[in-house]
Order: structure tokens, then C-alpha cells, then sequence
């Protein structure tokens, strides 16, 4: 099975860094990544997170789509709650008006009461010129914000859970379900958006992708060290200390506690990891399992070095092609494989 490849980044921050620092390095990454195949690139937004430097999707989108010329880039995903539809239509409009075809806007549910979310992507999809399939729903229709003529943003539901995914289909935007929170509800999501999904004009067939948290490396030591920070952090996160994701240094001294190592536990559920021949055969069997053809991989290293040679490797394996016109200046050097680990516990 063919699939394609796009980044989900989060910004992270990390110990002893900044998180001008790591803006900076979501902007290397992206400029790295382009031409190299990957499908689309998108920012997330966090709050009130010392972990995470992205608070503003679009801003980072503007900048990125400014030093990229083939990925697709947008918001994974802009917090609708937090805001009025009207100007979040506004903003992506501006946006695609400038670089057509290649802008997308996700949303969420997250970030404030979650009621009125229906009513706000209708507003929103109404505002950006391109009314939902299945009208009725609550949500006064808004002008459109920018001449007709202006190519539209790709529309993004993003949820956890059914809920998102059974919207998305009855507007028939695009979903992508995020396994790297809840794997559980994955299929169960995805099938429900797929089987009910009703086609809006210009758009005759579902678009459903899987945002999953991936690490691999040229070896499985490597690959060890980068597993244990994100389990560091993330149990700590779960426990109610949100910090910047650890040092390997920190890592390597760190005693872990009753509580951290019953959390990791949970977290190394949600994480894809291993050779880059592990976690190709993985993932290709995850996108088969949950019917969709594209993959939105997270990857939070320390190093953004390592983030990169991550997405780098994974390409390979994957059998990710860069576009024509940038094949020569994109092409994947030869990795050499180091022999087939033994089954190990990742948990101190």
C-alpha cells in the first residue's frame, strides 16, 4: 500500500532551549522538508504551555509558506472555539489569495465550550465561500469574506473521537483523527466519517487522514533515547507538570517514579517507533487498518537534527518522491541498516 507522508509539528520547546528557538526550528524543518516529497506541513496551537511555542497557527503558516515552494501548509489545527469564524475565514482567505492551492485550514473543538462547534463551522465554511453539503444545521450563512475567485482553503475537521468525525462527514470536509491522543476510537472515527460522508460540490469523494506520533533512527539505541525523553515528558505532562521536553542528559540521570512509569506505560501505546523497516511496516499496516491514504506524523526530538533525520529515513522507507522539478536537489542518500534488534523494553 501506497501512502503519503505530512508533518504534524508542534513547536516544542525543550529543556535549556527557548521557544524562539524552537519557531526557528520549525522553520528550518519545513524549509528542509520541502521537495522531499512530504504532502502537506501543518502548525498546532497550544496555550498557556511552557512545552509548546506555537499560539498562533496562522502566523507560522504565512512565514512558512513564504520559504517553501511544494508543501501544502496550514493549521493542525486552528481552536475554533476561541474564536469568531468570520475572522478565522478572513485570515486563511488572505492567506490562500496568496499562495493558491497550497493552504490548509484544520480545526478543533478544543480551546473553549464545545457546544456551539457545529454552528461555527458552518459559519466558518459559509464565510469561506464554500457552503457545507448538508444544510440545515444550525449557523447563520456569512457573505463570503474574499471575491469569488479566490482559490478556498482545504477545510480540516480534527478530532480524538467520533464526534468531529461524523460532522465532518455530514459537511463534508476532509478529517484527520488524532491517534498519537487516542488510539482507541481510531477506526471506529474513521469508518464512520468514510461510510457517511456527504460529497459538497467540487469535492466528490472523502479525505481522511491519521495524525500518528512517530520515532525512528539509524540505530535502535538511538531510537531508545529519543522513545524514553518522549515518555519522560509526556508522563510528567499526564502527572501535571507541563515542562519542556527533557535533555537526553536529564533522561540518562532521571529516577523514575511509581506513578511516571504507570503513565509511559499509557503513553508508549500511542507512539509508532523502531527501525526505519519497523515502523514503515507499521505504519503502512495502521493507514490499511483505519482506510486512509495519508499519514500526519509527529516526531518531538531534543535536537530538531534529529527530528529531521527521522522524517528523512522514514521517507525512504516509505518510498516517498519528491516532485519532479525538485528530485535532483532532494534526492535520500543511502542508509545503512544496522542488523535486526532484539525485542527490548523501552521503560527504565
Amino acid at each position: 500500500m501506497t501512502v503519503r507522508l505530512s508533518v504534524l509539528d508542534q513547536s516544542p520547546v525543550t529543556e535549556g532551549s527557548t521557544p524562539s528557538a524552537a519557531l526557528a526550528a520549525t522553520v528550518r524543518l519545513a524549509r528542509d522538508l520541502d521537495g522531499l516529497g512530504v504532502t502537506r506541513y501543518w502548525l498546532a496551537e497550544h496555550h498557556n504551555s511552557p512545552g509548546f511555542a506555537g499560539t498562533a497557527p496562522e502566523i507560522l503558516a504565512a512565514t512558512l509558506l513564504a520559504v517553501t515552494r511544494h508543501l501544502r501548509v496550514g493549521s493542525g489545527g486552528v481552536l475554533l472555539p476561541r474564536y469568531d469564524p468570520v475572522k478565522v475565514a478572513e485570515t486563511f482567505r488572505v492567506l490562500s489569495g496568496l499562495y493558491p492551492h497550497r493552504v490548509d485550514l484544520g480545526v478543533g473543538r478544543a480551546g473553549g465550550p464545545a457546544q456551539r462547534f457545529p454552528e461555527q463551522v458552518v459559519r466558518l465554511l459559509h464565510a469561506l465561500g464554500v457552503p457545507p453539503a448538508l444544510e440545515g444545521l444550525p449557523g447563520a450563512a456569512s457573505p463570503p469574506v474574499m471575491p469569488s475567485g479566490t482559490v478556498a482553503p482545504q477545510v480540516w475537521l480534527l478530532g480524538a473521537g467520533t464526534t468531529s468525525a461524523t460532522l465532518a462527514a455530514q459537511l463534508g470536509t476532509a478529517f484527520g483523527f488524532a491517534h498519537f491522543l487516542n488510539p482507541e476510537p481510531g477506526r471506529e472515527a474513521l469508518g464512520r466519517y468514510l461510510r457517511g460522508f456527504t460529497a459538497p460540490s467540487g469535492a466528490p469523494s472523502p479525505r481522511g487522514a491519521l495524525a500518528v506520533r512517530v520515532l525512528t533512527a539509524d540505530t535502535m539505541a538511538k531510537v531508545q533515547a529519543l522513545v524514553s525523553a518522549v515518555l519522560l515528558w509526556r508522563s510528567r505532562k499526564d502527572l501535571g507538570q507541563d515542562a519542556p521536553l527533557p535533555s537526553p542528559e536529564t533522561v540518562r540521570r532521571h529516577r523514575w517514579t511509581g506513578d511516571e512509569l504507570r503513565q509511559a506505560a499509557v503513553a508508549k501505546r500511542t507512539l509508532v517507533f523502531g527501525t526505519p523497516e519497523q515502523v514503515g511496516e507499521q505504519l503502512t499496516k495502521l493507514a490499511a487498518a483505519h482506510g486512509v491514504e495519508e499519514l500526519i506524523v509527529n516526531t518531538p526530538t531534543h535536537d530538531p537534527a534529529d527530528r529531521l533525520r527521522s522524517y528523512r529515513l522514514l521517507a525512504e522507507t516509505l518510498a516517498i518522491r519528491p516532485p519532479a522539478e525538485a528530485a535532483q536537489v532532494t534526492s535520500l542518500p543511502s542508509v545503512p541498516r544496522p542488523p535486526k534488534p532484539r525485542p527490548e523494553s523501552l521503560l527504565p
